[in-house]
């Protein structure tokens, strides 16, 4: 066997060695990552919720409607719309006796009101507004909890009635407060 091919299987061989080093390396760091990502007691999700893995259970109260201008329906969409958001984006169960974490208040604000005026001082665009206080009690990190103000608004044309367009707003609005509440109770970032 010539020099060159000798010297061909020795960086073969050594090459081999390396890699294979560096495998098992890169193998127990893993191992080591996934056994200490084990060991830690808050719950993580790629949806950004992050929520005690001692949590399991929710409670929603019903929001009366105590807004000086009270539109029929909206403690009733409200509150659900709240219980359908907890459900469809985390793993909790709802409790009615009570739940680890506990969403109670009430509507506070429901009006309407122009924001746009033409030059003949004649409304262009109203402005719904819908304002809430939320109550938040977490049992097992009470460092959470919140009594908070929330208030979202939607515009719409003058020239529009408001009953022609008012459950298309309250939808729009709802989901906005919703995102906000949700946010303020579960996302931690």
């Amino acid at each position: 066997m010539n020099r060159k091919a000798k010297h061909m299987r020795y960086l073969g061989r050594r090459l081999f060695s390396i890699t294979t080093h560096h495998s098992l390396f890169t193998l127990l760091v893993v191992l080591l990552s996934l056994v200490t990502l084990n060991q830690c007691k808050v719950g993580y999700s790629f949806s950004g919720v992050n929520i005690s893995e001692e949590v399991e259970t929710y409670s929603v109260e019903y929001f009366p409607n105590r807004a000086p201008l009270v539109q029929a329906q909206l403690s009733q969409v409200f509150t659900e719309a709240l219980m359908d958001k907890i459900q469809g984006n985390t793993s909790l169960t709802l409790n009615t006796d009570g739940g680890d974490v506990q969403f109670s208040g009430e509507i506070t604000g429901y009006e309407t009101r122009p924001t746009a005026i033409t030059s003949d001082e004649v409304s262009a665009r109203n402005r719904l507004t819908i304002s809430v206080r939320v109550k938040y009690t977490n049992l097992f990190e009470p460092e959470l909890d919140f009594d908070t103000s929330f208030s979202r608004y939607e515009e719409y044309d003058a020239a529009a009635n408001l009953t022609d367009v008012e459950n298309e707003l309250i939808e729009l609005i709802v989901e906005y407060l919703m995102e906000d509440i949700f946010n303020r109770a579960f996302v931690s970032w």
